[in-house]
């Protein structure tokens, strides 16, 4: 496959448990793309070396010079230093320690390159080609282990004075509660997949102490955790806690959300991971919420709506860097 010189995006999506590299002409589309654990434990080089190789072995694959390549955009977990495109040691990247990403990348390929965290990035995506799309003002939630947001206001990205804006998951809820963001009570230890992994036992052994049936009884009883996903599996099938647990999460993120309503009265919220898993089951407690806690006109004005990517947001968020932010 021939183009002509600099028409060529290509996109890094690093993760603490894979890293993507893709080629797009006309995101979000992707023509090419390759996927690898990120592992890092065993530090930071061999993750880039293999980006690097990655990148060439689909640039050779579809028939590209790395002369073709425009821009590079690379989205990842903060704390990060966007401007000299430098990762900062994310948590879910300890070793990652001042990595400076973009210049290795652009020595690497003579391409500009930029870097932006990943719930930026992914608000920007879901703004352009989601569930965001049309909206002025919108908030996107990254509902995963954890729970961050990227702002867009008047269509444009919010990042603040020093690129924190959207660290909603640190507003602390309650004096005491689950851990997120070291913070007990905070909203990401109430609203988030690893919220849940906290919050569940404890439900799990109530309902036990009352004789209730449960399908998460032989998971509590073996001392292993009890993720979002065994909590989500057991709510489809209809096992009455597990509803309870998600009802309950979805309460604590109605409350996260009103505040956000209130705040910054947005026409769009737009939830990505555990939203777009469960759908009603977590969102409609959440609305139930809204409708008790939030202001009304905004209330009734802002859409909660499922982010509609998919498993693709992340080769949209690290495209929609390539083309400029």
């Amino acid at each position: 496959m021939n183009t002509a010189n600099n028409e060529l995006l290509v996109g890094i999506d690093i993760g603490g448990t894979k890293t993507a590299v893709l080629l797009s002409v006309n995101p979000p589309e992707v023509i090419a793309r390759k996927e690898f654990a990120t592992r890092p434990a065993q530090g930071w080089q061999r993750a880039v070396d293999l980006i690097k190789s990655g990148i060439r072995e689909l640039l050779a694959e579809k028939g590209f010079d790395a002369s073709a390549i425009m821009r590079i955009g690379v989205s990842c977990g903060g704390p990060l230093d966007p401007d000299r495109g430098i990762i900062q040691s994310p948590p879910n990247l300890p070793t990652w320690d001042d990595v400076p990403i973009k210049a290795i990348m652009e020595e690497e390929f003579k391409a500009e390159c930029f870097i932006e965290n990943d719930a930026n990035a992914g608000a920007v995506a879901e703004h352009r080609f989601g569930g965001g799309k049309g909206s002025q003002n919108m908030v996107f939630l990254t509902m995963g282990t954890g729970l961050g947001a990227g702002i867009i206001t008047n269509g444009r990205l919010y990042r603040g004075t020093n690129d924190f804006a959207g660290e909603v998951g640190h507003i602390r809820m309650t004096r005491t509660g689950p851990v997120g963001y070291n913070k007990a009570g905070s909203a990401e230890g109430w609203a988030s997949g690893g919220g849940m992994a906290q919050v569940a036992p404890k439900m799990v052994a109530a309902a036990l102490k009352k004789r209730r049936k449960t399908s998460l009884a032989k998971l509590y009883r073996s001392g292993g955790p009890i993720t979002a996903k065994d909590i989500g599996l057991a709510a489809r099938k209809g096992d009455a806690v597990a509803i309870e647990i998600l009802e309950s999460t979805g309460e604590r993120l109605g409350e996260v959300l009103a505040i956000l309503i209130d705040l910054l009265n947005p026409d769009r919220i737009v939830i990505g991971g555990l939203a777009m898993r469960m759908g009603d089951l977590l969102l409609e407690p959440a609305r139930r919420v809204i409708k008790r806690e939030a202001l009304e006109v905004p209330a009734r004005t802002c859409q909660i709506v499922p982010a509609t990517l998919g498993e693709s947001i992340g080769d949209a968020a690290a495209l929609c860097i390539a083309m400029g932010i």
